[in-house]
C-alpha cells in the first residue's frame, strides 16, 4: 500500500469515527437518559464494532470520550446525583456460539487454563440500579447513568415491594445490585387503563419502567406495577465477601432479596451455548422481557484477575438474541426535518404487531442506506424491534414484488419551507440550510426544553408547537419572557392558571442549569451531551467559548475537526450570538459553577493515569491534577503530555513509548507535583 493510499485510509477512519462517535453519543443519550431510543439494539451494536474495528485498526484515533472507553449514559441532575464507590461497567455482546466460545477462549489464556465455572442469568430488559444498605436499612438506590455517577432515585425505589427496606443479620455496609423491570401483564394492565382514560400509552414494558422511577411523585411509581431481581454484591464493609458468584446469589436470597430462579451454573462453554440457545425459544414463556443471557465467571477471586478493558469486564459477556422480527406493508416513505435542518426518511407501515407493541413507522436513516437496501414505496419489508420506539427497516422481501413498487428518491426541497437541499461532502445525510425553516426552529425548541438539555417540565411537543404558532417564542431564549405574556398563555388550550404557574416556575428554575446543559440545548450540530460536557469543563464560560478558534476547540482531548469546525461556525453566525445574548439578559447561567476550566499549576498539561498507585487510588490522582488545571485523558494520544504508570501499567506503557510520550512513574509523578506546589490530600 502506497503512503498516499495509507493516508487517505486513515483519514477516512478518522473521519468515520467522528461520526460513529457522534452518533452513538446521541442514540445512548436516547436509550439512558430519555428512555426514547430511535434504533434497534443489533443496529447500535453493529455502530459499536464499527468503531471498535477502526479503533482497532488506528489505535492513536482512541479518544478519551469515545464510547469505547467509558460506560454509557450521563445521568440527570434532576433527582440529585450519586457517586457510585465501584462503576457499574457495561458488557460486551456476544451474538452467535462462536462469539461465546471466542470469549471463553480468550478468558482461558488470560487465567492459563480452561477449568472455571461459568453462571448464566437471564439478561432482564429494565433499568439497573446500586442499592446501598446500612446497618440493615436502604439508604440510597441510584440508576446506572454514567456507570461512575448515577441519579437519586431512593424515594421511587423505596415503593417497589420486592425490594426491602430492611434486612436481618446483614453486614455494616454493603451494595447490591439488580435490574428493576416492569412486568408483560402489568404492562399490558397499565396500557389499557390508560387508554380507558384517554392517556396516550407506553412503548414497551422497558421503557415504562425506567420512566416509572423516574417519576417526581413516588405516589405515581407505587402505582405502577414494578418488579426488581437482584444479581450482584457491588462491595461490602464489617463482612465476608463470597468466594463466588453463585455463593453471592444464595447469600442475597438468605437476606431476602428477589434473585432469578432461572439462573443456572455450567462447568463448560458447551453447557452455556445450550442454555442460550434453549432460551432463545423459550423467553416469550416468561412474564417479563429478556433480551439475552449474561454469562459470568464464577470464581470472584478469579473476576479480580481478569479485571476490565475500557468499559467491560473482562469476565462477563451478554449473548444478544436475535432480535424480532416481523414482515409488513410498507405503504409510504415521507421526510420529516430534524433540528440541525438533517432530511430524515421514515416509513409508513400497516400496523403489525411486533414484541407486543404495534407498529406503523420505521427508521430508514438516509438515500444511501434506503438505496443500500433496495427499498421501495409499496414493497412487503421486514421489519425488525428489539425494545425500540422507533423500529427499523430491515429490508425488502423482493420475491413479493408486483412491479408497482416505487423507488426512493430524497426531495430537492425542503418538505417544511421549499428551500433547496445540500448534500455535504462526505456526508450521508441531506440538509435544508435555511436557519428560518419553520420545523428546524420547531424541533430545535422541542430539543433545547428536553431533558439533558434546558429540562423545562410542562412544555412537551403539543405546548412547543401551540407557542410557536401563537408567534410567543421563536427560539428557546424566548421563553424566558413568556412571564411577560401570561395572559396570552391561559388562553392557550389545557393551560389553566394553576398549570401556566407550573409552566412559568420550570423556565425560570432552569436558569440555573449547569453550562454543559446551556451549551448541549443550543442544538449545535455534533455536540452530544458528553462533548457539551467537554467543552463547559475546558472552557468554563460561554464567553470563553465563543471567543475560541476552531483550531483551538480541536485540541482539546476528545474534540475532532469535524466537532471543532461545527461549534466554531454555528457560534460565528449572528442568529446564534443574538440566542445567546437573550439568555444572557434573561439570567441564565453561562458559566461553569463547578470544575470548569481553572486556572492552575497544571494548566495547558494533560495525563494519562495507568496501573495502581501506592500514594492515592487512580480517582484521586485524577482528581488532583483537574482541581489544579490540568487535563486527564484515558488514552494516550499524541496531545498527551505525560503518562503517569503504577503497577501493572497494560498497554498504554507500549503506547506511550511508541508516541514517545513522556513516562513518570509513581515518585517522579509525586515530585513534579511538589515542583509545582501541589499536595496530595
Amino acid at each position: 500500500m502506497t503512503t498516499d493510499t495509507q493516508t487517505r485510509a486513515f483519514q477516512q477512519g478518522k473521519r468515520r469515527a467522528e461520526e460513529l462517535r457522534t452518533q452513538i453519543a446521541y442514540h445512548e443519550h436516547r436509550y439512558f437518559v430519555l428512555d426514547a431510543p430511535e434504533i434497534s439494539d443489533a443496529e447500535f451494536d453493529a455502530l459499536m464494532q464499527e468503531l471498535r474495528a477502526i479503533e482497532a485498526a488506528h489505535p492513536e484515533l482512541i479518544t478519551p470520550d469515545s464510547p469505547t472507553q467509558r460506560v454509557s449514559g450521563a445521568p440527570v441532575e434532576t433527582f440529585g446525583i450519586i457517586e457510585h464507590r465501584v462503576p457499574l461497567l457495561s458488557l460486551a455482546n456476544g451474538f452467535n456460539a462462536d462469539d461465546l466460545r471466542a470469549w471463553h477462549k480468550r478468558t482461558a489464556g488470560l487465567l492459563e487454563h480452561d477449568q472455571f465455572t461459568m453462571i448464566c442469568e437471564p439478561k432482564i430488559d429494565g433499568l439497573a440500579v446500586a442499592l446501598v444498605y446500612e446497618r440493615g436499612q436502604l439508604t440510597t438506590a441510584a440508576t446506572r447513568g454514567d456507570g461512575t455517577r448515577g441519579e437519586n432515585i431512593t424515594q421511587n425505589v423505596r415503593t417497589i415491594r420486592s425490594i426491602p427496606h430492611r434486612l436481618k443479620n446483614a453486614p455494616e455496609r454493603f451494595e447490591v445490585r439488580g435490574e428493576i423491570y416492569m412486568t408483560k401483564s402489568g404492562f399490558e394492565k397499565l396500557n389499557f387503563e390508560r387508554g380507558e382514560a384517554g392517556l396516550p400509552l407506553f412503548a414497551s414494558p422497558r421503557n415504562s419502567a425506567a420512566g416509572s422511577v423516574r417519576q417526581l411523585d413516588p405516589k405515581v411509581t407505587a402505582s405502577r406495577p414494578l418488579d426488581a431481581f437482584l444479581y450482584q454484591l457491588g462491595w461490602i464493609e464489617g463482612g465476608e465477601q463470597p468466594a463466588t458468584h453463585w455463593e453471592v446469589l444464595d447469600w442475597l436470597k438468605s437476606l431476602g432479596f428477589r434473585v432469578n430462579h432461572e439462573i443456572r451454573r455450567c462447568d463448560d462453554v458447551d453447557q452455556v451455548i445450550d442454555f442460550c440457545a434453549g432460551w432463545v425459544e423459550r423467553r416469550e414463556s416468561l412474564d417479563y422481557e429478556i433480551d439475552g443471557i449474561v454469562i459470568k465467571v464464577d470464581s470472584l477471586n478469579y473476576q479480580r484477575r481478569l479485571g476490565a478493558v475500557g468499559r467491560e469486564p473482562r469476565w462477563a459477556i451478554a449473548y444478544k438474541f436475535p432480535p424480532t422480527q416481523a414482515t409488513t406493508k410498507l405503504l409510504r416513505i415521507e421526510v420529516n426535518v430534524g433540528r440541525t435542518g438533517s432530511l430524515n426518511p421514515f416509513a409508513v407501515l400497516e400496523p403489525v404487531k411486533i414484541a407486543g407493541a404495534t407498529v406503523q413507522l420505521a427508521t430508514l436513516h438516509n438515500e444511501d442506506d434506503i438505496r443500500r437496501k433496495d427499498i421501495r414505496a409499496g414493497d412487503t419489508v421486514i421489519v425488525q424491534r428489539a425494545g425500540d420506539v422507533i423500529p427499523q427497516v430491515v429490508g425488502p422481501v423482493v420475491s413479493k414484488r408486483t412491479g408497482r413498487e416505487k423507488v426512493f428518491k430524497m426531495p430537492k426541497t425542503c418538505p417544511a419551507c421549499h428551500t433547496p437541499v445540500v448534500r455535504p461532502e462526505g456526508e450521508a445525510m441531506y440538509y435544508c440550510p435555511n436557519r428560518q425553516c419553520p420545523a428546524q426552529r420547531f424541533r430545535l425548541l422541542e430539543h433545547f426544553v428536553g431533558r439533558g438539555a434546558m429540562d423545562i417540565d410542562g412544555i412537551g411537543e403539543s405546548l412547543a408547537y401551540q407557542l410557536m404558532q401563537a408567534g410567543l417564542v421563536q427560539d428557546g431564549a424566548d421563553l424566558y419572557r413568556l412571564h411577560e405574556r401570561r395572559d396570552d398563555l391561559l388562553k392557550m388550550e389545557r393551560l389553566g392558571p394553576k398549570s401556566v404557574d407550573n409552566v412559568l416556575r420550570s423556565i425560570e428554575d432552569s436558569k440555573k442549569r449547569p453550562l454543559a446543559q446551556v451549551i448541549f440545548a443550543l442544538g449545535i450540530r455534533h455536540v452530544g451531551g458528553e462533548v457539551a460536557a467537554i467543552l463547559a469543563n475546558h472552557y468554563g464560560s460561554m464567553d470563553a467559548l465563543m471567543n475560541a478558534s476552531p483550531e483551538d476547540i480541536d485540541e482539546i482531548p476528545g474534540i475532532g475537526t469535524t466537532i471543532a469546525d461545527s461549534v466554531s461556525e454555528f457560534l460565528s453566525l449572528e442568529d446564534n450570538r443574538n440566542v445567546i445574548e437573550k439568555l444572557r439578559a434573561a439570567g441564565v447561567n453561562l458559566r461553569e459553577e463547578s470544575g470548569g476550566a481553572r486556572e492552575g499549576p497544571l494548566s495547558g498539561l494533560t495525563f494519562v493515569i495507568t496501573g495502581h498507585l501506592e500514594a492515592f487510588s487512580r480517582d484521586a490522582g485524577e482528581r488532583l491534577i483537574k482541581r489544579n488545571g490540568g487535563g486527564v485523558g484515558s488514552s494516550v494520544t499524541k496531545k498527551t503530555t505525560y503518562l503517569v504508570v503504577g503497577a501493572e501499567p497494560g498497554s498504554k506503557l507500549a503506547k506511550a513509548q511508541q508516541l514517545g510520550t513522556e513516562v513518570l512513574d509513581e515518585q517522579q509523578f509525586l515530585a513534579l507535583l511538589h515542583a509545582r506546589g501541589i499536595t496530595p490530600d
